[in-house]
């Protein structure tokens, strides 16, 4: 009897198969500024740099990197007892420094009376950039908002009238007012109002804590709370806040992490 039981202890040890290391298939430029998708098996848990990232029921994922951020990161896959930990390798840019000239000086130098305008301003859209849904569309190829020339690219950093500024975090396509404004990706409408600096500004959440901002319009032809599809028209271009002429400024963020939309995996640019 103890010998049975021995050989069927061995019989099951051997034919059980050696349970495999998790993965994951990653799509995107892996330089400074860009936006990653993954994939892996559904029910792998991911973490990186070791904050936990949601997990689509069929395994997707995303997450970014900033403008300045630091050359390595890492991404861990955890399968029950089976843990992977990838080094992750993003490229240093280099970027342009802009003049930007004939800008009304009340945007360059702002007034005291609208420092606490500015401040509401900005809290308001960090807030809104926290939204965390489940929604599944930053996983679909994206299209380019607008059409026009590319005059502003992510990253430049910025000299309004002769005086250094922060650096441009969005993507500028330069277009007549009215022109249409189209939505990249399906999403949920999270903020449209008229902002201090960016003017009339919208924000549509695409899921997975990425959202797109629209700035410098003249119009919105949506509402928050609205649901949005791909290619509808969304809003119209505009030279509203701080610009020098009619232009979409289209930005990308992972919550507070500001990516280059010119990065998005899929997208096609035309110029």
């Amino acid at each position: 009897m103890r010998v049975w039981v021995k050989a069927l202890s061995l019989l099951v040890s051997i034919s059980s198969p050696l349970l495999a290391q998790p993965d994951a298939k990653l799509q995107g430029s892996f330089t400074q500024g860009s936006l990653i998708k993954g994939q892996t098996a559904p029910g792998t848990e991911v973490f990186f740099n070791d904050k936990p990232l949601p997990v689509s029921p069929d395994g997707q994922f995303v997450f970014g990197v900033g403008r300045d951020a630091a050359e390595e990161h890492r991404l861990t896959l955890r399968a029950g007892a089976e843990q992977q930990v990838k080094t992750l390798h993003f490229k240093k840019r280099q970027y342009d420094i802009q003049h930007v000239n004939g800008v009304a000086q009340k945007y360059v130098t702002p007034p005291d009376a609208v420092t606490e305008r500015i401040r509401q301003d900005n809290m308001r859209v960090r807030k809104v950039r926290e939204t965390q849904s489940e929604l599944p569309f930053i996983f679909d190829a994206p299209q380019m908002p607008a059409e026009g020339r590319i005059s502003g690219v992510y990253g430049s950093q910025r000299v309004f009238n002769g005086e250094p500024r922060n650096p441009h975090y969005g993507l500028d396509i330069a277009a007549p007012v009215g022109a249409p404004v189209i939505a990249p990706l399906s999403g949920k409408v999270l903020l449209a109002d008229d902002l201090y600096y960016s003017g009339l500004t919208l924000i549509i959440d695409h899921g997975f804590g990425i959202s797109s901002t629209f700035m410098h319009l003249s119009k919105f032809n949506v509402a928050v709370g609205d649901s949005v599809q791909q290619g509808q028209r969304i809003a119209e271009v505009g030279a509203s806040g701080r610009v020098t002429g009619a232009h979409l400024d289209w930005r990308i963020n992972w919550h507070q992490e500001r990516l280059d939309p010119a990065l998005l995996p899929g997208l096609a640019i035309t110029d």
